[in-house]
């Protein structure tokens, strides 16, 4: 199906916005108001950039409190109209957006709404224009899409039909089953948004949380299937009001936006993209930094063995058990970070054609002839990405490019990575990661940090597949990224014991947490003593499952995270992260 995005998604000048549009693929563009009148271009300037960009103008929008008006009010919106289809006609654009009345003056009288919306047709049927009536979720007398299709049927007029739009429809809980009863060709117009599930406000969240859909939590999906079963045929257009688009780069907006359209267009069975190739585990994460000392320290305080070098590359490998830690020096980063991660995959290959179907960007890989090849691309915060098999039979393995010296006796895997990212980037990282890896999200955790707010929201593939967590700090510095590798281990306390002679540099817990520890959980004396003294934290669920870890210091911006999960406990500790974030600061 043709795809569409409304201007107001995107940041930048009208021109900018048009460009970033044409560039990410789409094929036509709505027009909001404000960017037409802020423009210096002429209409028909605008309609010969857009021309020349090969997109077509498919909606211009909005017009607001038209109908259910008294007669002297519907006057002045009549000569308003007039105005604007001239406008639209000078722009080539033959569709208009006409909004549920919110203004003071608007009568509760469906009937009188249905005449003035057939006046309405009717001019603009004499410029060739339709008239799409959509119910905005906050409309002072009509706010739901059934009522908005009522109007329009009773109305009766060839060029009035309706707009749907998934975030009204979706964010007042309004059954979307309905739509099917509304015929295809009366739906002139489909808006695509979705948004993180919020109790606020409706208007407000519209205005500053929608996002891309596959982004939040509504069900876009479902709802497009009953659109497509009225036999709609037009575009599938996004528009999202969102504060963090209105300020990120409108060329990286547009891509994400139309990712999450080919993604739509997968779950809805529209088109057909690279089958998923969901990742089994982590194979290693990749520290780099151009002075490995403190990283080797603290990989070897944490238990780490070296026990390989690749062949042709400044480059180790760090064990611990079933743990792998790649160190590298190939680097101009002069601080220690988490820079790159290999996904255990069934079909690497596979995995990096959908990868690139879904535009991520693909990364060279520097390499002699004889090094295994594996597939690399670049998630939203830069990381990188390979795909890779582990001493899988008849499949080449990474680990072949190193040369062995050692092994690992302690035991240890690992249990998840924690992401910081742009704040910019969250919710595209989060796309991204559930469209093209597989990974399913989990909800959105909001938890106080000693500057702010600290959102994070997880996300799995299977009980025993990779952990990936995304978080969005309020950071005091642009540069404040610091992300960690949490290691599973059998027994955290043994563990602990030996971190701490080996002079790993553990977090500092305050003893307040302990003394709150005991009044909320029945430990013994003993239990409390130990956590207090390894500086180790402590969490239930509902279940009886428990999770205790522990972590280290900070070293560059990468630190440690043991983990001991009883009971089948499968969250994060979410509870002790204010303590944890409280004590990195300090």
């Amino acid at each position: 199906m043709r795809k569409s995005i409304a201007t107001v998604c995107l940041s930048g000048t009208l021109t900018e916005k048009l460009t970033a549009a044409a560039r990410a693929g789409f094929d036509g563009v709505e027009i909001f108001e404000n960017d037409l009148l802020a423009s210096p271009l002429a209409p028909e300037e605008i309609a010969a950039r857009a021309a020349d960009l090969g997109l077509t103008i498919d909606l211009y929008q909005p017009m607001r409190d038209v109908e259910a008006v008294p007669e002297d009010l519907f006057a002045r919106t009549l000569r308003r109209a007039r105005h604007k289809f001239g406008l639209m006609r000078r722009l080539g654009v033959g569709t208009v957006l006409v909004c549920s009345n919110v203004s003071a003056p608007a009568l509760d009288d469906d009937d009188l709404a249905a005449d003035q919306l057939f006046r309405l047709a009717e001019l603009a049927e004499e410029s060739g224009i339709r008239v799409a009536y959509e119910a905005l979720a906050w409309g002072r007398h009509v706010s739901t899409y059934d009522h908005a299709w009522r109007i329009v049927r009773t109305a009766g007029h060839p060029a009035l039909g309706t707009c749907l739009d998934s975030f009204h429809i979706l964010s007042r809980g309004s059954d979307p089953k309905g739509i099917e009863e509304i015929p295809g060709e009366k739906i002139f117009f489909l808006q695509l948004a979705d948004a993180p599930l919020m109790a606020m406000d409706v208007l407000q969240w519209s205005r500053h949380y929608r996002c891309f859909p596959g982004q939040g939590g509504f069900d876009v999906t479902g709802l497009l299937h009953h659109v497509l079963a009225t036999g709609y045929t037009g575009p599938l257009s996004l528009e999202v009001f969102n504060d963090v688009f209105r300020q990120a780069d409108a060329g990286r907006t547009a891509l994400d936006g139309m990712r999450s359209l080919l993604a739509l267009e997968e779950s809805a069975g529209i088109s057909a993209l690279p089958a998923p190739v969901v990742p089994t585990g982590v194979a290693f994460a990749e520290l780099a930094t151009s002075d490995p000392e403190p990283a080797e320290a603290l990989l070897t305080a944490v238990g780490f063995t070296r026990t390989a070098r690749h062949r042709t590359k400044p480059v180790d490998l760090w064990e611990r058990g079933e743990a792998r830690v790649v160190l590298t020096t190939a680097t101009r980063r002069t601080s220690t970070a988490l820079a790159a991660l290999g996904l255990e995959s069934p079909a690497p290959a596979a995995a990096a054609r959908r990868a690139e179907a879904l535009l991520a960007p693909t990364l060279p890989k520097h390499r002699t002839a004889d090094d295994v090849p594996l597939d690399s691309i670049a998630a939203p915060d830069g990381t990188e990405v390979l795909f890779c098999a582990t001493r899988r039979a008849g499949t080449a393995s990474w680990t072949d490019d190193f040369t062995f010296t050692g092994e690992s006796h302690a035991d240890g895997r690992l249990d998840h990575l924690a992401l910081t990212q742009p704040w910019h980037h969250f919710d595209e990282a989060v796309l991204f990661h559930r469209a093209i890896l597989g990974l399913r999200p989990h909800d959105t955790v909001e938890l106080a940090d000693p500057y702010g707010l600290f959102r994070s929201r997880a996300l799995s593939a299977s009980p025993s597949g990779p952990r990936l967590v995304l978080n969005l700090a309020p950071t005091p510095g642009a540069d404040d990224r610091a992300r960690h590798i949490a290691v599973a281990v059998d027994d955290l306390v043994t563990t602990a014991r030996a971190c701490h002679a080996a002079g790993a540099p553990l977090l500092p817990v305050p003893g307040n947490y302990y003394d709150d520890l005991a009044a909320r959980f029945d430990l013994t004396e003993g239990e409390l003593a130990t956590y207090r003294e390894l500086g180790i934290l402590y969490d239930r669920d509902e279940q009886g499952g428990e999770f205790l870890h522990c972590y280290t210091g900070t070293v560059g911006q990468v630190f440690f995270e043991f983990v001991q999960r009883k009971g089948g406990y499968s969250g994060y500790g979410a509870a002790n992260a204010p303590i944890r974030l409280a004590a990195q600061r300090r």
